[in-house]
């Protein structure tokens, strides 16, 4: 889940250097794990703190020179002279060291400004004793973009791509307007299009070409119909298959579950809780006949959960860190790594996951043992895995911080390598989602990019042998820092066939998915983003149309009074910010939950359920939309007191369905504002 890291930096690490350190990025996991999403405050309590000076930062920062020196940025410190009282005090004001100063200033304020420019390290003041000891570790964060790695704009993809135009043309992602529509320049809305379907005796040809697309042009508004809220931020959220059930993880360590049957009016169900988990729980997954529930911290301990609101028993523990077939802990590596992914297969009877111990790991539920491991082949931790099929549970899919996505087929796994590697990203991989065909896959990077992968056009491993994938990345670290367009560069080794742009891949391991037959025949991939909004493309690489989370819950809660203590970003003004996490399309409704970050300094989180309304702006309906609720849907009258009373902190926009429009023959695209 960190930022891979750079050649030059292992260089200097082998060389005997020590990582840089700093107190503001301090924080010491249980068991030597740590999550890379987390960013905590300042702890002035901590031992040592209160002694740190300046210059054993590496910053040249002393009482007597109250200077920063950071590559081309130079910040001196200067207060005022004021002329003292007889006593020769200060008015009975304590003075502020300027390394003080200067260290407080860098955890918050001044913290993107270090990240940007570097920050200096002074070996020589560390202690090297301390590397020999097991449980030392010191995270570091190392100025490690490159240069500008080439002159010019940046050569982006085409848009729109000419392959994911030829695939929205074959009938695998949706249906095309028909030629004579388009031609006579017809645009028929959604009553015309009721009208044809209901006076079509027989569905064929255009008519059924017209029965087709009136689900798949139905994007879900901004206009929020709930707002659900908990006092953490939320993780993942995810519609069953059969759209019966939905399901959102917490950073409180608790998997909530929801009736979804009627997709409009939501109702509890049940919660189970992850015992002694670490940072957050990761990532959950539902079997498929929507009996037990399969979650996971930062531990290699997932847990098994019933779904029936009556089953009050605790949950199973699933060990993945036990050896193949012997029911004992592994001896080989580290039996406290971290699950980032959990895939249930098709059939049920197994789980896949992806550690920060660079491995896949199959779980056998039966025998409540793994089957299979796959070590030593990525070389960074594995954040995303899933099945390739779902009738099938042979063909694996794994995304890594090593910029790969890889394809295991457990059929011809002899000599213990992958089928395939599809190379294309420059940075490391957030998620992975099949579309369960056994061909077409999706991945979301850091690069700032989605990709939709042919299993047809996969590297092979004797060609990928001879490559090292970490020479194509620049190392930034997407937590804290922005990934600018001059550093994008064509991948030589990319066989992807389509390539989406234009959301924000930052902060966190943002998903992505394919949208389901059912409600959108197919013609859609979406992703979440930290500006706020969920990012709808067509399949050619054409915006189709965004949600926005962040203007549909502004202000939708009061601002709590030990927000600090839980916020994500800490500098400047505390501001109400979001970021979409995760997205899930209802199978068979125009209906979108969207789980995200979000509140005051990105301190809570929330679930909003965004359904179709043909552009209106209102609802006369009852519930009202747009209110908020807890996490057991029950009505909030403070939250949304205070959202009708609030101060418009900016102009808000209107929150209604705007889709992008599609233009064919030679007609322009046209802009469109959001």
């Amino acid at each position: 889940m960190s930022s891979p890291r750079s050649p030059s930096e292992e260089a200097r690490e082998s060389a005997g250097g020590t990582p840089t350190w700093h107190p503001a990025q301090e924080w010491l996991e249980e068991d030597d794990e740590v999550d890379m999403d987390y960013h905590p405050a300042m702890d002035e309590s901590e031992d040592g703190w209160e002694e740190m000076e300046g210059e054993d930062m590496g910053l040249g920062v002393s009482d007597e020179n109250p200077h920063i020196n950071i590559g081309n940025i130079q910040i001196e410190l200067t207060t005022d002279d004021h002329d003292e009282d007889e006593e020769g005090g200060n008015g009975g004001q304590t003075r502020i060291p300027a390394s003080r100063l200067f260290q407080l200033l860098a955890s918050s304020g001044l913290q993107h400004i270090l990240h940007s420019h570097g920050w200096a390290s002074n070996a020589a003041d560390e202690d090297d004793d301390d590397e020999d000891d097991p449980d030392y570790y010191v995270p570091t964060f190392r100025h490690r973009l490159r240069t500008r790695r080439a002159r010019g704009d940046p050569q982006f993809p085409k848009v729109p791509s000419d392959a994911g135009t030829e695939l929205m043309g074959q009938g695998q992602f949706g249906t095309d307007q028909h030629y004579v529509d388009r031609l006579k320049k017809r645009k028929m809305g959604f009553a015309t299009k009721l009208m044809w379907r209901e006076l079509g005796v027989d569905s064929y040809g255009a008519r059924r070409r017209a029965d087709q697309a009136i689900s798949q042009n139905m994007i879900p508004s901004s206009v929020a119909d709930k707002i659900i809220h908990y006092d953490s931020r939320s993780y993942s959220g995810q519609f069953s298959d059969d759209g019966n059930f939905f399901f959102c993880c917490a950073q409180d360590f608790k998997v909530r579950m929801y009736d979804t049957s009627n997709p409009y009016e939501w109702k509890y169900y049940k919660t189970v809780r992850y015992p002694l988990g670490q940072w957050t729980i990761t990532d959950a997954t539902l079997s498929p006949d929507n009996r037990f529930l399969a979650y996971s911290s930062i531990r290699s301990q997932a847990y098994l959960a019933p779904t029936d609101p009556e089953d009050d028993s605790d949950p199973s523990q699933l060990d993945f860190a036990l050896s193949i077939n012997r029911g004992r802990r592994q001896s080989w590596g580290s039996s406290h790594f971290g699950i980032w992914s959990l895939r249930f297969s098709g059939d049920g009877r197994e789980i896949v996951a992806g550690t920060s111990d660079d491995s896949v790991i199959v779980y056998d539920i039966e025998t409540k043992q793994p089957v299979l491991h796959l070590r030593d082949r990525h070389q960074h931790h594995v954040n995303a895995v899933c099945f390739g099929d779902k009738s099938s549970p042979h063909l694996l899919y794994s995304g890594s911080d090593d910029s790969t996505l890889r394809v295991w087929d457990r059929r011809s796994m002899g000599d213990g390598r992958e089928a395939g590697v599809f190379m294309g990203h420059t940075e490391g991989l957030t998620y992975v989602d099949s579309k369960g065909d056994g061909r077409y896959v999706l991945s979301n990077g850091k690069d700032q990019t989605m990709k939709l992968w042919d299993l047809r056009k996969m590297m092979t491993t004797a060609n990928f042998d001879n490559i090292d994938p970490t020479i194509f990345t620049t190392g930034f670290d997407y937590r804290f820092e922005k990934y600018p367009d001059n550093f994008y560069e064509p991948h030589p080794y990319d066989y992807s066939v389509v390539t989406f742009r234009g959301h924000s891949v930052l902060k966190t391991l943002i998903r992505c998915h394919f949208s389901p037959p059912g409600s959108t025949n197919s013609r859609y991939v979406y992703s979440g983003s930290e500006d706020g909004k969920v990012y709808v493309y067509n399949m050619d690489a054409t915006l189709a149309g965004t949600i926005d989370v962040g203007s549909a819950t502004l202000n939708s809660r009061p601002h709590e009074p030990d927000v600090f203590a839980t916020a994500y970003e800490m500098s400047g003004e505390m501001l109400w910010r979001t970021c979409v996490r995760d997205a899930s399309w209802h199978p068979n409704a125009p209906v979108l939950a969207a789980t995200s970050w979000n509140g005051w300094g990105l301190s809570t989180g929330t679930c909003t359920v965004h359904s179709w309304n043909n552009g209106a702006a209102n609802d006369e309906g009852d519930p009202p939309i747009g209110k908020s609720y807890d996490d057991r849907l029950r009505y909030v009258p403070e939250f949304n007191d205070y959202r009708e009373n609030a101060p418009a902190a900016r102009t808000r926009r209107p929150l209604r369905s705007r889709p992008v429009r599609r233009m064919f023959l030679e007609e322009e695209d046209e802009d469109v504002e959001w």
